[in-house]
């Protein structure tokens, strides 16, 4: 079952649970979870289609939300099939390889879109504050410097990670109570000291994320401070309303992201189901629900995705 390299044991496979202490309920909770799923990558998968197909949506804003769109489609893919595999087949080994590879991808998406969402309130700044400049500032070639230092940071924050779990001797169990695998998770089977695991999952991908929320933080300060100073209630109504969707996006992102990091850490008295539930309905319930924030408050998008439909209706 183990495999030995020099001093480093490696299980064969580790062995996922799902949703420990919930197992009668598997079959129930895989219906609202694979009925979420299937709405976040159709949602998301026709967002990306419309904003690549229609020219008037090819502006920085849009460019951002389809990169959006993409990472809520790698973070819910990720995890969700093989959540519903264990539902449904009990399927719920995976290889050590394959662990730590969807570990990888689960953290690199997470950090890529406090990223992401950084750069769409940059700009709505820019939008609003120096509408002017905006298509000075950004242009194809900032936007693409934008795109490679968001994954480039994503990637370079969480790679470490790899060969900290991979140095670990695992000697102990190769069960994991969770339907997903994650850093710390897989940490806690190791039969050696975590220290440089635990801090370093706990502090460089968080610190990443809070820097993220600070700026944005000072962004939306000087909008709402620019949009108070226009001369005009209808001006002052559409520049909010410009923001309102990216604001929902935001909150939905970061709001349950942070309850579910703290809750994990320091939520000693919530049990141990709870947590698992609350980390798959994570990966679902923020890439189901951003398109329709955005396809609701978007009059472009609504209309692109109209006039997309209408050209399948006649096909």
């Amino acid at each position: 079952m183990f495999g030995a390299n020099l001093t480093t044991f490696h299980p064969t496979v580790f062995i996922l649970l799902g949703i420990p202490g919930l197992e009668n309920y598997h079959t129930w909770l895989s219906i609202p979870f694979c009925l979420m799923y299937i709405t976040a990558v159709l949602g998301n998968g026709a967002l990306v289609l419309v904003v690549l197909s229609e020219r008037t949506l090819h502006e920085p804003m849009y460019v951002f939300l389809s990169m959006l769109a993409g990472t809520d489609i790698l973070l819910s893919t990720t995890t969700v099939p093989k959540a519903l595999a264990i539902f449904w087949f009990h399927a719920g080994e995976i290889a050590f390889d394959a662990c730590i590879t969807q570990m990888f991808f689960i953290h690199v998406a997470f950090v890529a879109e406090s990223g992401i969402l950084l750069a769409m309130a940059f700009d709505r700044y820019v939008a609003i504050c120096t509408p002017l400049r905006y298509t000075a500032i950004l242009t194809p070639m900032a936007i693409g410097k934008m795109t490679l230092a968001i994954w480039g940071r994503s990637i370079g924050t969480i790679f470490p990670i790899i060969f900290l779990l991979k140095r670990l001797p695992y000697c102990r169990t190769n069960i994991i109570p969770h339907s997903y695998c994650e850093h710390i998770g897989v940490a806690r089977l190791a039969c050696a000291d975590i220290t440089v695991n635990i801090w370093y999952g706990f502090s460089v991908p968080m610190a990443s994320v809070l820097v993220d929320v600070a700026l944005i933080g000072i962004s939306y300060t000087l909008i709402l401070q620019a949009v108070f100073r226009l001369p005009s209630q209808d001006a002052r109504h559409k520049a909010l309303n410009t923001c309102g969707s990216h604001i929902g996006v935001i909150l939905l992102f970061f709001i349950p992201s942070f309850f579910t990091f703290l809750t994990h850490r320091f939520g000693k008295n919530i049990p141990h189901h709870i947590h698992i539930l609350l980390a798959n309905l994570y990966v679902l319930i923020p890439p189901m629900l951003n398109p329709i924030i955005y396809g609701a408050k978007t009059k472009q998008i609504r209309d692109s995705m109209a006039h997309m439909l209408s050209i399948v209706g006649k096909s």
